[in-house]
């Protein structure tokens, strides 16, 4: 067996003909074994390149590159996951950059950031400015920095994932797995890696405006169960504040013109109540996600204990030991 026996490449793809072959050539080059190309329907010729380039290639049931992961995890028997696009944007030789934390055992998912280290024109202005807005809203609402939530270059353990529950059918899918891992309190690090342009020839499948905005309603939709005081609170707080604002209207209305508004003081009165219960809502609803996740984290401590001590991490045979300095990371 190679040194990457334990590792399957998985490569969502729809209508890639372009560049599909030399990333499969990268990946051969490299010494990888198993490689899944899991196609949306390509009618390009996508499918038929990536087998003749000795690549499993299964055509998903349904729609969408979230459909393809969930998918694809389930099909895959190696205990570990390398994940990229098919659009050559991703280098093949960073692959063992994005895998040792995982096969040292530091992390259970490991995101490539693109932004250390990105080619001048793979990125346009909107879409770099864009991204910036989304990893600083997950910041915000998740309480966490992945610096590139969006990075389509992932690792991760195949187990990790099946913990995941992942509804997202496009490009949200990235999202839903940054928001999965804090939920699950998943050890995650971030290696800097080369974001090329892609292939002059290669069609980009994603819609900027259409896409950023469904990415941005999956951050605040999965608040609600993983930071339910931001995601009832921010609008306790907005129905409260246009309330108060409406109250004020009413109460200057009266007293210096005489003039009384009864619907628009209901209103406001009902703006206001319905902020305050949002707002005791989604303390109540933090203090039960906190305590569940107690919860959880002790019944998987007291799993880990219980179990035999040599029954050893999926896939220990494969993993290689720093013994020499060019093992060591930089």
């Amino acid at each position: 067996m190679g040194e990457w026996s334990d590792v399957c490449v998985l490569i969502p793809t729809y209508n890639e003909a372009a560049a599909i072959g030399q990333v499969l050539d990268g990946f051969e080059a490299q010494g990888f074994e198993h490689v899944l190309v899991m196609d949306g329907g390509s009618d390009d010729g996508t499918q038929e390149i990536a087998r003749d380039h000795g690549a499993d290639v299964r055509e998903q049931t349904g729609s969408g590159k979230g459909q393809a992961i969930r998918e694809a995890v389930q099909l895959i028997d190696q205990p570990y996951v390398l994940m990229l696009d098919g659009d050559a944007t991703y280098r093949p030789d960073e692959a063992p950059a994005m895998l040792e934390p995982l096969l040292d055992g530091e992390a259970e998912h490991v995101i490539g950031n693109r932004f250390a280290d990105m080619e001048s024109g793979a990125m346009s202005r909107l879409n770099r400015v864009g991204n910036r807005l989304i990893n600083r809203a997950f910041r915000v609402v998740h309480g966490r920095d992945f610096v590139d939530i969006l990075s389509g270059y992932r690792a991760f353990t195949t187990e990790s994932a099946r913990r995941f529950a992942l509804t997202a059918d496009g490009f949200g899918i990235e999202t839903e797995m940054a928001v999965e891992c804090v939920k699950h309190n998943v050890t995650t690090e971030v290696v800097p890696i080369t974001y090329e342009c892609r292939p002059e020839e290669a069609e980009t499948n994603l819609s900027p405006f259409r896409d950023g905005a469904v990415i941005l309603m999956t951050l605040y939709r999965m608040a609600k169960t993983n930071n339910p005081l931001f995601y009832f609170g921010s609008v306790g707080i907005v129905s409260t504040l246009v309330g108060i604002m409406l109250g004020g209207y009413v109460a200057v209305e009266w007293f210096t013109r005489g003039i009384s508004h009864e619907v628009i003081a209901i209103v406001s009165a009902l703006g206001i109540i319905f902020g305050v219960q949002l707002l005791i809502f989604g303390v109540l609803s933090d203090m039960i996600v906190t305590l569940h996740r107690e919860q959880l984290h002790y019944i998987e401590r007291l799993s880990a204990e219980n179990q035999p001590n040599d029954a050893g991490r999926p896939g220990d045979s494969g993993r290689r030991e720093p013994s020499s300095e060019g093992d060591e990371r930089s």
